[in-house]
């Protein structure tokens, strides 16, 4: 989810990231294009269920180049498999951002699963059971123009309140969504390559905030590794088993609001973590944006996998790849 970025976040601009853990939708120029759906003809279903009280069909629009899907109510699993003998059978689930309103398939999805996959990594891009969201892309921007309304204070209202906390959903069909695609991989582990002790999840935003929900909360899902990146910063309650952590975050995220929380709950359990603050990039910077230091995240996330053995080669892994939809 590319948002503007900006010499400094306004308030209303943290308010409208708020909302949707990154609006990707809806920007300053709320500028947003209908988008034909994709043939995805490589995505597999979870056959985990609908969403209760979803009316509309599943829809696709584009902004700053991005394709994202929303109203999403049929969970999916993109395999992207490395060339053949360049895999080394290291695997990570791939869980866009979007807010749990739609998520940006484009830069959080393909494009990481991509750059994994030229390390040697088998990638797969979950694409979960989402909100519903008006039917009419007018109908999407005029329902985040009213609650941007409600939200935002007046203007030069007194006082130096934080934010509002982002919304928080029931997140029990994703938490499905992603042990469906766990138990997948599990189960195609010799088919893909995969070594199932190095399998881990990386999210983007809210697939940050999913990433995390599953480690903490999942009774099956037995992650290698956890990249949560540019996601919520409070403390949790860490398992004993939990898996080594990487994350980051730029200083002009409107998420990270100097906290560190997530971080000293990870260190205090005794559990490996590695942390990138980074001093600009903003929010929902995939996997970079021109000019700014989190720029490099990827090559610092990659190199912490090595470094960890999870990237040691495993004989026999390799598959063909897979194409991103059109």
């Amino acid at each position: 989810m590319r948002v503007p970025l900006l010499p400094s976040l306004t308030r209303t601009a943290v308010l409208a990231g708020l909302l949707a853990l990154g609006s990707s939708a809806y920007a300053q120029d709320g500028t947003i294009y209908p988008l034909d759906a994709p043939a995805e003809p490589n995505a597999i279903p979870l056959g985990t269920g609908g969403v209760e009280g979803q009316t509309a069909k599943e829809s696709w629009f584009r902004q700053w180049g991005d394709p994202m899907a929303r109203n999403v109510s049929t969970a999916t699993l993109t395999p992207f498999l490395p060339k053949p003998g360049t895999a080394n059978g290291a695997a990570v689930i791939v869980a866009p951002g979007g807010g749990f309103r739609w998520l940006s398939m484009g830069n959080e999805g393909w494009e990481v699963a991509q750059a994994l996959n030229a390390k040697g990594i088998a990638a797969f891009v979950l694409k979960y059971r989402l909100q519903p969201t008006p039917d009419s892309l007018e109908g999407l921007k005029q329902s985040m123009e009213r609650t941007f309304a409600a939200a935002t204070p007046p203007s030069g209202a007194a006082g130096a309140a934080p934010p509002p906390a982002p919304p928080r959903w029931d997140l029990s069909n994703q938490l499905q969504d992603a042990e469906a695609a766990y138990a997948l991989i599990v189960k195609r582990a010799r088919e893909w390559g995969v070594d199932t002790t190095r399998l881990g999840m990386i999210g983007f935003s809210a697939g940050a905030g999913l990433t995390m929900h599953s480690t903490l909360n999942s009774k099956t899902m037995k992650l290698a590794f956890i990249g949560p990146i540019y996601g919520g910063m409070g403390p949790v309650e860490v398992p004993k088993d939990a898996p080594p952590m990487f994350t980051a975050i730029a200083t002009d995220d409107f998420l990270f609001r100097g906290q560190f929380g997530v971080v000293k709950s990870w260190f205090d359990a005794g559990r490996p973590v590695e942390f990138h603050l980074y001093q600009n990039g903003g929010h929902g910077f995939g996997l970079g944006n021109p000019n700014r230091t989190s720029n490099r995240w990827f090559e610092a996330f990659t190199h912490w996998l090595d470094v960890n053995g999870f990237l040691k080669p495993t004989t026999g892994s390799g598959s063909s790849p897979a194409s991103p939809p059109a």
